[in-house]
């Protein structure tokens, strides 16, 4: 594994699994992550496309390539969901707070996931990706994705002056530079770094092209965030750094 140290954050590339051993326990404050969907589709033919074809829409195409580790079918990925969420239980502090993407097919595989790992289930925010996303005909556009917010523990007791967080966070895919296929925006995940402690560590076992990093330092946290594919992890690496430089 490759490490990397720049401007509050650490950068770990290899396998989330195998970084996550590597984490002190009771280190991190927050989890926050965009973990691959291996969705896409009702069928194993759909789910092993290449995740241009899955994610993108009809006749779009984007320069940043595909990525590994989303083919696997609903069983699978309910295991590895486990392994890779026990192994961040461990990371997190008493009380941290976690955050994870999905999709309306991976919904209930994820919220049993959260739970067996250990955390205490809190609810469901909703991303609503405006009325830009793809149609459906005669049905409902795919215009929501969810993020499961779940707690380690007692989740800390808020200040008086805490703000109330809304359900919904209204949010186009394609706000800001596009890096990856399906990179979130950076003003959603801003919002969803709401929850986190204010100065405390986030960790994104699935950082892609790290969107979570940008919203995390630009909010005056620590990041460690772990990617697999090299190339993302050079996109994050640089992104990260010129974000310094800004600073």
């Amino acid at each position: 594994m490759q490490t990397l140290e720049m401007n509050g954050a650490r950068l770990i590339h290899g396998d989330a699994l195998a970084a996550l051993d590597t984490l002190a326990p009771e280190t991190v404050d927050a989890l926050i992550t965009d973990p691959p969907y291996s969705s896409g589709g009702m069928f194993r033919g759909d789910r092993v496309q290449d995740t241009g074809d899955k994610y993108l829409n009809t006749g779009a195409r984007h320069s940043a390539p595909s990525w590994p580790g989303d083919t696997r079918d609903q069983r699978a990925y309910g295991l590895w969901c486990e392994r890779w969420l026990g192994a961040s239980y461990r990371a997190l502090k008493w009380g941290g707070v976690v955050a994870v993407f999905c999709d309306w097919r991976q919904l209930p595989t994820v919220s049993d996931a959260i739970q067996v790992a250990g955390f205490v289930l809190r609810g469901i925010l909703v991303w609503d990706k405006t009325e830009g996303t793809r149609p459906v005909k005669g049905w409902h556009r795919q215009q929501s994705e969810f993020v499961l917010t779940a707690s380690k523990g007692p989740r800390n007791k808020a200040g008086a002056d805490a703000p109330v967080l809304p359900r919904v966070v209204r949010c186009a895919p394609r706000t800001g530079e596009k890096l990856h296929q399906v990179g979130k925006p950076v003003p959603l995940m801003r919002e969803v770094l709401r929850l986190a402690p204010e100065g405390g560590t986030v960790l994104d076992p699935f950082m892609g092209s790290a969107a979570t990093g940008v919203a995390a330092l630009e909010d005056g946290r620590e990041f460690v965030g772990v990617e697999i594919d090299a190339h993302y992890f050079g996109v994050a690496a640089e992104r990260l750094r010129k974000l310094g430089e800004v600073a």
